[in-house]
């Protein structure tokens, strides 16, 4: 079956006679350095591993302190997410936004909103490497700016 595309006037194409919408593209970035601004670390050595993770934030939740030893960057898809770093600094994600992540620097997410936050995660890892390093040692409340 021979498959034959044409351009149409109206940014559709068609195919075999059905009429098709054209795929929309948007880059979200292009970086090398995390929402804080750090350069990013050299990709691993050794076989890659891609992972991705869909994380629902309930309304008023947070993660505990972790660091991350590989890079990873994700989307949120609702809601809102606001990251806050050990030093207190802060990055809020909205809805439909990308974001890279903090590697090597203590941080967590927290959901101040009203609704629940869905975050997904895409991690370039390795064999065996975890995601995140957690800090249970370090109360979630302590932070320079706690969350209230």
């Amino acid at each position: 079956m021979e498959m034959t595309m044409q351009k149409c006037d109206k940014g559709h194409q068609q195919e075999n006679g059905r009429i098709c919408a054209e795929v929309e593209t948007m880059e979200l970035f292009r970086t090398s350095q995390s929402w804080d601004g750090a350069e990013l670390p050299d990709y691993l050595r050794g076989r890659p591993e891609l992972v991705a993770v869909k994380y629902v934030f309930p309304a008023g939740k947070k993660l505990g302190w972790h660091h991350h030893e590989v890079m990873n960057f994700g989307v949120l898809v609702q809601g809102e997410l606001t990251i806050v770093a050990i030093d207190g600094t802060e990055k809020v994600v909205h809805e439909g936004e990308a974001v890279v992540e903090m590697v090597g620097t203590v941080h967590h997410g927290e959901n101040r909103g009203s609704k629940p936050a869905v975050l997904y995660m895409f991690y370039l890892s390795g064999k065996d490497k975890p995601l995140a390093v957690q800090h249970p040692e370090i109360p979630i409340e302590q932070c320079s700016t706690p969350f209230v």
